[in-house]
């Protein structure tokens, strides 16, 4: 086996025979030439390991020959050890500046030869190696870059989509945005969506991106029956890459054997909505980088399918029970009006009985039945007069026809003489009513009706739903800017409070209590009885002044606090 392909250049024939005789004997192969363009043109043509170079030499000496080999990039890599009978210092530094890598002198010393050449030879052939070793690397790391830059943009790809499907709520919305997103990323020439309809067992294309020169497939419907095997992959939640299958029953597009095909279930942990379909020309292949990518968006798109349909469900339910509370509060309203002439009737009966029953002495002893019977009567009469005028008055608030009647008001004197009829009620049930209003508020600017029986109908909750010997505190106070807005020194609201001790609303409770017809059960010390819609009315008057209405619980204390613009 030959060690290594070596280049002799001097121009005395002796020297050559030698150098080419003790280095063929020790397995080198060996060219030799005369002078300085005979030695270009045999290392342009082949070029070799190792050259030995003479430095004098006619024509062109060792060092211009060594100069336009250094020049040449075919040639410039070679290792060249300069031969001369020239000894002096500085000869030997011109050679290693020219770009020799060695020296030899005249004469030939054989163990020096061979073991400068052997030398050289290796460090050629351990160069080599480590080019070899570095193209590799570069090559592993230029394919590794890419990589990492395809799953950078597949990432960035899967982000956009991801964002978009979420956003929607909208079926078709969330397939348009994967397929034309999947198709432009992945530079597909046609990309599908199918939807399965399980019972009928079919596959409809709900939405495609396609390429010039393709046939459309939209609207589609394929029968699941038709690739048992590949939609069973399907709805096992299996991808499936394919070129040729016996599709001839299929007429979608003419597919059999024109492209290469990835099919990718839209699946959840509910089930299999449909396929995406990716198509490509047939000589190429999905990658597995393309193919997890294509998963993660199936994955994504199938749950926004499934979010988007629960929101449908939800909204279809929201509007069916708006239709059912419009036909609530239209029957309600109807009844209201319908009963409000009887009731009137009772109740002018009602009186011209008493009348009667006073002038004959019946109603004299309060214990006798007949007097029972008509206490009866009478507050029942009142009972559904009130709740006829509370929803009369709740169907003209929710239209909006009311008027508002705003005047300027002092609110101090005005809320102790409101509280003045409570005094007694409160007396005889065992509470203490305490009215906490600062004698300097602002003035206020509402309407004195609304803001009364709103303050009345809390008053009243307080007084049905306080245990003996607690208190209700009636109170008020005026809520500045806050502290980013300290420079403006007018008052931004006025709270008015309610607060009953001894009872407290639970965190559920606290979410209905302003609900239609709702009464919190077992919370009725005195048993006062109530219509439901006492606090509804009270919220709905409050937000025609503008104002809100809020209750907070905590610690055997309610309070329910009405805040009004100033």
């Amino acid at each position: 086996m030959l060690k290594g392909d070596i280049l002799v250049v001097d121009d005395v024939p002796d020297n050559l025979r030698v150098l080419s005789a003790m280095l063929g004997e020790h397995g080198y192969e060996v060219r030799k030439v005369l002078n300085g363009r005979l030695a270009l043109a045999a290392a342009n043509s082949a070029p070799p390991d190792l050259i030995l170079l003479d430095i004098c030499m006619e024509g062109m000496d060792g060092y211009e020959v060594c100069q336009n080999l250094k020049a040449s990039t075919q040639t410039c890599h070679i290792p060249i050890i300069f031969l001369s009978a020239l000894s002096d210092v500085l000869d030997k530094v011109k050679a290693f500046e020219v770009g020799g890598v060695d020296y030899i002198t005249k004469p030939f010393q054989v163990e020096e030869v061979l073991a400068r050449v052997k030398n050289q030879l290796t460090i050629r052939t351990l160069q080599k190696q480590l080019q070899e070793h570095n193209t590799v690397l570069e090559n592993r790391v230029e394919k590794r870059t890419s990589q990492l830059q395809t799953m950078l943009e597949y990432e960035a790809l899967l982000r956009g989509i991801t964002d978009r499907v979420r956003d929607s709520f909208d079926e078709q919305q969330i397939l348009q945005a994967a397929v034309q997103e999947v198709a432009t990323g992945l530079r597909l020439i046609c990309c599908d969506v199918g939807i399965f309809d399980h019972e009928a067992n079919t596959e409809t294309i709900r939405y495609e991106y396609r390429g010039s020169g393709i046939a459309s497939a939209q609207g589609e419907v394929v029968s699941l029956d038709l690739l048992p095997g590949l939609y069973q992959q399907s709805l096992e939640g299996h991808s499936t890459q394919f070129c040729v299958l016996p599709l001839a029953e299929i007429k979608v597009r003419d597919i059999a054997g024109r492209f290469a095909i990835l099919s990718c279930p839209l699946i959840d942990d509910q089930g299999v909505f449909g396929n995406l379909w990716l198509f490509k020309p047939r000589e190429e292949t999905f990658s597995s980088l393309e193919i997890r990518l294509v998963q993660q968006v199936a994955n994504q798109c199938a749950i926004a399918l499934r979010q988007a349909r629960l929101y449908q469900a939800v909204q279809e339910q929201v509007e069916e029970l708006e239709q059912l509370h419009l036909l609530k509060d239209d029957f309600l309203s109807t009844v209201s009006h319908e009963l409000r002439s009887p009731i009137s009737n009772i109740k002018l009966a009602t009186q011209m009985l008493e009348v009667i029953l006073q002038s004959t002495g019946i109603l004299e002893d309060a214990s006798s039945k007949a007097a029972n019977y008509f206490r009866i009567l009478q507050d029942e009469c009142h009972r559904e007069i009130h709740l006829i005028n509370n929803l009369l008055d709740l169907t003209r608030l929710d239209a909006g026809v009311e008027p508002l009647t705003s005047i300027k008001m002092d609110l101090a004197p005005w809320i102790s003489h409101l509280a003045e009829p409570f005094l007694a009620r409160t007396h005889a049930q065992h509470l203490h009513l305490h009215v906490d209003v600062p004698s300097h508020l602002p003035i206020l600017t509402t309407d004195l009706h609304y803001l009364e029986r709103i303050l009345t109908e809390l008053l009243n909750n307080a007084c049905k739903y306080t245990p003996a010997e607690e208190s209700i505190i009636l109170s008020a106070q005026v809520m500045p800017h806050s502290e980013g807005d300290r420079a403006n020194p007018d008052p931004i609201s006025l709270q008015i409070w309610v607060t009953n001790t001894g009872v407290e609303i639970s965190e559920d409770e606290r979410d209905r209590v302003f609900d239609k017809f709702y009464r919190i059960p077992n919370n009725d010390p005195w048993k006062h009885g109530g219509t439901g819609l006492g606090l509804a009315l009270a919220k709905k008057m409050s937000e025609h002044l503008g104002a809100t209405l809020s209750v907070f619980s905590a610690n055997q204390q309610t309070s329910f606090v009405l805040e009004l613009p100033i």
